[in-house]
This record gives structure tokens, C-alpha cells and sequence, in this order.
């Protein structure tokens, strides 16, 4: 495989920092530099180096943060929104990266891991756990929107549905729902309930598989023990 990928599936960095060390001649294989970030390494024969380290696989470590709602979960912004890697500034960590993705306006539970093929098997639909949602929308929902919601609804020529839709508590104008998804498309529970013209006031992720939210406070993190790591591969 490349030798960027090498790095990246070792939780050295992500693929576009790889490749930036890549070309700035920070790593060698076999003791000789590359700049090339496609170069093919030959795993478990070439022996690949940053900065005249060897460069070894480093444990895995997953972390749960409680997003607040106005940060953008990406590393760098284009437009400078601060970012969700703002609620790490102080701390000493190695490189990571989001597990899946919550919008500006969403808060709640989000992983991070340096194990890019870890974090593909919890996103990917088949494999990954349920993500539950707690979504308050301006006004109360019928309960046959409720189950056309779960049947599907076709949003720009894209199927659009939740696992399960419950109602929490309704208001005089106001509800809460708890929606759960077995996959994640863009943007898909706003999308969802703007089909049936609902605007989603706030949207807070409270659960991904068995690992709950719980008394995280906004914008504090902790990191997973291997046996809720281990978890999150009992899909429910």
C-alpha cells in the first residue's frame, strides 16, 4: 500500500498529514526519503520512518466527546469556524479523528479514535451500532407521520428513514422525539423531518450503540475503556 496510508493505518496521522510530511521529506523508507505519498510500501518488509523514527503501530484510543452545539466537526475550516478540536486545546493527545460527523448545529455524543479502520467498522452501516437522537421540533406530530417516517420517505430521489420514532414529551407547540438510525446520510434527520415540514430546534446525539451520553458535560471528553470500545461492536 502507499506509504501515506502506511502511516495512517498505523494512527500516526490522517492520509492528508501523511502525505504533507511525505512532501515536505520528513519520511523515509528503507532509509531513503520519499516524496511521494503514493509510494508503494511493502508491509511487514519496508521499514518506514518519520523523522528518523521508525514508525510503529500506537494503541488504540477512542474517545467520547459531548459536542456543543456552533463548532464544526472537522480539523481545519476554510471559513475559520472554530472546531470541535478546540475542546482538546489543552490536552496531550496523538493524533485523531471524528468517527462519523455532527453538524454545526447538533451537540452531543461524538467518538474520535486514531484507528481509521476501527472507525470505518463503526460507521459503516452493517457493522456499526444504532445511533440514538433526541430531536425537539415545533410542533406535535400524528402518529401516522410518526410510522411514515419509518417506512421511508423519498427526499430528492433519496430514501429517507429511521429505525424507530417515539415521541419523549410534547408541549402545547413543541416535542420531543427519539429517533434512532442504523445508518447516517447527510444531514438525514433534518432532512427527514423537513419533509413533513417540522424545523428541528435542537438535535443532540445521546447514544451511539450501548455507550450513552450521560452526565458528560458540554464540550468535556473522556476516553473509552476496551470493554466499551468492545461494546460498540454489539450491534443492537
Amino acid at each position: 500500500m502507499s506509504v501515506a496510508r502506511v502511516l495512517s493505518k498505523q494512527g500516526l496521522a490522517s492520509r492528508n498529514q501523511a502525505a504533507v510530511w511525505i512532501r515536505e521529506g520528513r519520511v523515509s523508507v528503507n532509509g531513503r526519503v520519499e516524496i511521494d505519498p503514493e509510494f508503494p510500501v511493502r508491509t511487514g518488509v519496508d521499514e518506514v520512518s518519520v523523522a528518523g523514527q521508525v514508525a510503529e503501530a500506537v494503541e488504540r484510543l477512542v474517545l467520547m466527546l459531548n459536542k456543543p452545539r456552533g463548532l464544526v466537526t472537522t480539523t481545519k475550516d476554510e471559513q475559520a469556524r472554530e472546531t470541535v478540536y478546540s475542546c482538546f486545546a489543552n490536552a496531550e493527545l496523538p493524533w485523531l479523528a471524528p468517527v462519523g460527523r455532527l453538524d454545526k448545529a447538533s451537540e452531543g455524543l461524538l467518538l474520535f479514535t486514531n484507528d481509521p479502520q476501527w472507525a470505518a467498522s463503526i460507521t459503516n452501516p452493517v457493522t456499526g451500532p444504532d445511533k440514538t437522537y433526541h430531536v425537539q421540533i415545533n410542533g406535535i406530530p400524528e402518529e401516522t407521520d410518526l410510522q411514515t417516517m419509518m417506512r421511508g420517505v423519498n427526499m430528492d430521489g433519496e430514501m429517507l428513514s429511521a429505525k424507530t420514532v417515539k415521541i419523549l414529551r410534547s408541549g402545547e407547540k413543541n416535542t420531543w422525539l427519539e429517533i434512532v438510525l442504523d445508518e447516517g446520510k447527510n444531514r438525514q434527520i433534518r432532512r427527514l423531518l423537513n419533509g413533513f415540514d417540522y424545523e428541528v430546534l435542537r438535535l443532540i446525539r445521546v447514544a451511539i450503540g450501548s455507550l450513552q451520553l450521560g452526565d458528560l458535560a458540554k464540550g468535556q471528553w473522556r476516553i473509552l475503556s476496551p470493554v466499551e470500545i468492545s461494546a460498540l461492536h454489539n450491534k443492537l
